[in-house]
């Protein structure tokens, strides 16, 4: 049978990375047997069924002695009283060191959260900064865009006129070269007027 590793998150994914060091101070009393005893015991103190359980102890205590069935403790109860200043030694000990480790255990877990809420603020300064430079990039890519589109007007527009200009020499005639196409070519014109002469010579 295998026993299951524990693997430990990665930083950017554990909030409570920082707490990680600080978990010896969890248990009040320590880790070891005795501590974990002490701990029992210091909660025992505290509970509903503890403090039911001496009231009902003392009531018992006072009634026997009280009636007379026994008279190990008659009044004023000399032996209760010692009983409850044996309690009162041993409690106010682990009562006092179990606040202590709650003080030393608040006191790292407030450095801890320090710690977390300055990786957090240096974390959004961070992305602050970089959505700033990204969005001074792409401000820089919109003017570069504007100057272009700005070119590839000016460039259009001197396409166009150039276009214009040729089509206008293509279609554009002389006046000296429509007059040649309208009286004909010259050779016609030598060849006519020979044939008149040599007509003209034979009559």
């Amino acid at each position: 049978m295998t026993t299951p590793t524990t693997t430990t998150p990665a930083p950017g994914s554990d909030h409570l990375r920082f707490h990680r060091q600080h978990e010896h101070l969890s248990p009040p009393f320590g880790n070891d047997g005795f501590a974990r005893r002490a701990e029992a015991f210091a909660r025992m103190f505290g509970s509903p069924r503890f403090l039911l359980a001496q009231t009902c102890f003392v009531a018992v205590w006072i009634g026997l002695n009280l009636s007379g069935v026994v008279a190990f403790d008659v009044y004023p109860f000399i032996l209760l009283n010692l009983a409850f200043s044996l309690q009162a030694a041993y409690a106010a000990p682990l009562i006092l060191l179990a606040q202590t480790r709650q003080a030393e255990r608040d006191r790292m877990h407030a450095d801890a959260d320090a710690r977390h809420r300055e990786a957090l603020a240096q974390a959004t300064a961070e992305r602050q900064a970089l959505a700033a430079q990204n969005s001074a990039r792409l401000l820089d890519l919109l003017e570069q865009n504007t100057r272009l589109t700005e070119v590839t007007k000016k460039l259009s527009e001197r396409i166009e006129a150039l276009t214009l200009e040729m089509h206008h020499r293509m279609h554009y005639v002389p006046a000296n070269a429509r007059s040649q196409q309208q009286a004909g070519p010259p050779g016609v014109q030598q060849s006519g007027g020979t044939g008149a002469d040599t007509s003209a010579r034979q009559g």
